[in-house]
């Protein structure tokens, strides 16, 4: 058999965050499950590259749009290799197959192309066009921003033809659209009517082949990855993995991979997706994740702080898919612990660590127990549950097997029968290991590094053939190795003080997170007259609200590359928030300049000799200010470093003299 299994692929104009990693991390559970039963899978995913927004964010990132991705891009990579997502293709919409099979498709769907001229609503942001019916008081449902309008000559193709083949397969094939309920949203709204779409920019993207003089809309293209990715039109894969099983995506993108994904397919003659299953969004402590609100959760500190599988596991523990979810590290402290570390981690250490002390590493001799029955069941649940996409209740089945395990162990007492009655101790002990080989099976999609560990220590290997195989008396096994070490929750302000004082002292310039960023808008601020209000890029866009008016003409600020503490905690000055707080040197006499590099890429981390940065979430101002920078010759320098970019290029303060203080 075969799984094809695709995810939405990310916009890169902004580094990657834990809403991002949410589906990736799904989709490789779902490629991980149906890898181990033996099926030949093919996971893809990647990143879309094209369109107006990445033109833009280029520009104002001073790269030409190629390099902007290029770069921008190795941060998915990097954050999906953190999380252990194993995915066969990274895809990108500027690879040169990818292109090929644009154009070609576009050639192959001419028949319902035409030229006309579009007039109309335009939300750059979710490259998406808009109706007033679609606005939520006058701005985008998804990005709370007005839209531009637009009114420019370009191509067309026939939505419109398809309405009636479309309503025709969500009727005869209920499962292609999941779970239901946004099956009927689909529906009720492609029933009010469809009108043709606009197939055409003139902006960044791939070359409209009918007309050199357009692109290709971004999400037509970037659509068409699912195919290109696996080699359409010809090539062995295509016809091996088309069509895809699973379609994975989030709502705000139902309507394309729904309505206009199907009725392009139809267009051009290719088979149809079984499944596209639409999920919800992931908040973070209850709040839409927002740079704007600061709840911006870097995948890199959570793997650092929780591990990939504790990140891993509360992703698909705490919400059903389908629904919206919610994401806290309090939820992920209290799952990871209560659950993997002392429910499954803990039967794991029991079992090992006593056939390690008792049997010399060898599992003793026995008979399977009543109980290889009930997990006989659990296991069967928990095929069904997976095969119907219900990845949280089948968690929970699995989780209860390991209950079951560690209700057994208790029963039976074996550090008691291993001097009364030996054969009652060897017999418990062969069944506890049978139950934790089955366990390392099953958990391994969910918490593949903690199973690999497992599987290492019970000397097995993760295939589903080995379900319920029987691990034979004799069978050598590992020395025992936590797999889950605990978190120690939050604590009380006294406690924490407490350990903090107990602990070899920490560098607090390791806590800042100090980036190069570009100004790209400066203006006035509404409500006072000493300061500015600034646009800038320091890897994403910010607002920023300086007091150097007095010292600096706009014309002076824009464009110019500084440095900004990316983490301190955000203010309002006089009405407008401030989300980041730049860096300049003053003197005693007031005099102020700003640090400043000139080669270093907007977005990297400033750092010192020495000193390894461990960015906390957030600083306070008081913090800071206990942070003693001072200018030094053609230097800035922390207790006596230089401060350099990642690219090795020295951070210099202009206009003031040695020993001015940094604030």
């Amino acid at each position: 058999m075969k799984f094809y299994i695709t995810t939405a692929i990310d916009y890169v104009n902004a580094k990657p965050h834990i809403g991002h990693a949410y589906q990736k991390v799904i989709a490789d559970m779902l490629a991980r499950w149906h890898k181990i039963r033996g099926e030949d899978v093919f996971f893809l995913t990647g990143t879309d590259e094209h369109g107006q927004k990445i033109e833009e964010s280029a520009k104002k990132a001073g790269l030409s749009p190629r390099e902007f991705v290029d770069r921008i891009h190795l941060e998915f990579k990097k954050s999906w290799k953190l999380l252990h997502v194993d995915y066969d293709r990274f895809i990108r919409t500027t690879d040169e197959d990818h292109e090929k099979s644009a154009k070609k498709f576009i050639e192959n769907i001419k028949k319902d192309i035409y030229k006309s001229s579009y007039e109309g609503l335009y939300c750059v942001d979710c490259e998406n066009y808009l109706t007033e019916k679609d606005l939520i008081d006058g701005k985008c449902p998804w990005h709370g921003k007005p839209p531009q309008k637009i009114k420019e000559d370009g191509y067309f193709f026939r939505l419109s033809k398809y309405e009636k083949a479309l309503l025709e397969l969500y009727e005869k094939n209920p499962e292609f659209i999941l779970p239901d309920s946004r099956r009927n949203e689909i529906r009720n709204r492609v029933k009010e009517g469809l009108k043709d779409l606009y197939l055409t920019r003139k902006v960044w993207g791939i070359k409209f082949p009918l007309d050199k003089e357009f692109t290709i809309y971004v999400w037509v293209e970037a659509l068409l990855n699912y195919i290109s990715g696996i080699g359409w039109p010809s090539d062995k894969k295509f016809k091996k993995f088309w069509p895809a099983d699973i379609h994975l995506l989030g709502k705000d993108n139902g309507w394309f991979h729904c309505v206009i994904w199907p009725a392009l397919l139809m267009s051009g003659g290719v088979e149809l997706p079984k499944t596209v299953f639409v999920h919800g969004f992931l908040t973070v402590n209850g709040q839409k994740i927002s740079k704007s609100l600061g709840n911006v959760i870097a995948i890199d500190y959570l793997v650092d702080k929780y591990t990939s599988d504790g990140v891993r596991y509360l992703l698909v523990r705490e919400t059903p898919l389908g629904q919206d979810g919610d994401f806290s590290e309090k939820a992920l402290v209290d799952r990871y612990n209560n659950e993997l570390a002392n429910n499954f981690g803990n039967f794991a250490q029991r079992t090992i660590a006593f056939i390690w002390k008792n049997f010399d590493g060898k599992i003793p001799e026995g008979s399977p127990s009543e109980i290889q029955g009930k997990i006989k069941n659990k296991i069967e649940n928990t095929e069904k549950l997976w095969s119907q996409l219900k990845l949280r209740e089948g968690v929970e089945e699995i989780l209860s097997i390991s209950s079951l395990g560690n209700e057994y162990f208790q029963k039976e007492e074996p550090w008691k029968a291993i001097r009364e009655n030996k054969k009652k101790a060897e017999n418990c002990l062969y069944n506890c290991t049978q139950i934790l080989k089955d366990l390392c099976i099953l958990f391994y999609s969910i918490v593949p590094e903690s199973c690999e560990k497992l599987a290492e220590q019970l000397n097995v290997e993760i295939e589903w053939k080995n379900l319920g195989k029987e691990l034979k008396p004799g069978h050598k096994i590992g020395k025992p190795e936590v797999l889950f070490k605990k978190i120690e929750p939050a604590k009380t302000e006294s406690e924490k003080a407490k350990k903090e004082a107990s602990l070899p002292k920490r560098d607090s310039f390791s806590g800042l997170d100090l980036r190069v960023a570009r100004i790209l808008e400066v203006r006035d601020h509404p409500n006072a007259d000493k300061l500015y209000v600034m646009k800038i890029n320091c890897g994403e866009e910010r607002t920023i609200v300086a007091g150097i008016k007095q010292w600096y003409k706009k014309e002076e600020l824009e464009g110019k590359k500084i440095v900004v503490v990316a983490n301190l905690e955000q203010a309002e000055l006089r009405g407008v928030k401030s989300e980041a707080m730049l860096l300049a040197g003053e003197e005693k006499n007031g005099n102020v300049g700003l640090l400043f590099v000139d080669n270093s890429n907007v977005g990297e981390k400033v750092v010192t000799e020495g000193i390894k940065p461990e960015p906390k979430p957030q600083v306070t101002f008081k913090e800071f200010k206990e942070i003693k920078m001072k200018a030094g010759k053609d230097c800035v320098l922390y207790k006596n470093k230089k401060l350099v970019t990642e690219s090795g290029e020295t951070v210099k303060a202009e206009r003031v003299k040695e020993g001015a203080e940094i604030c």
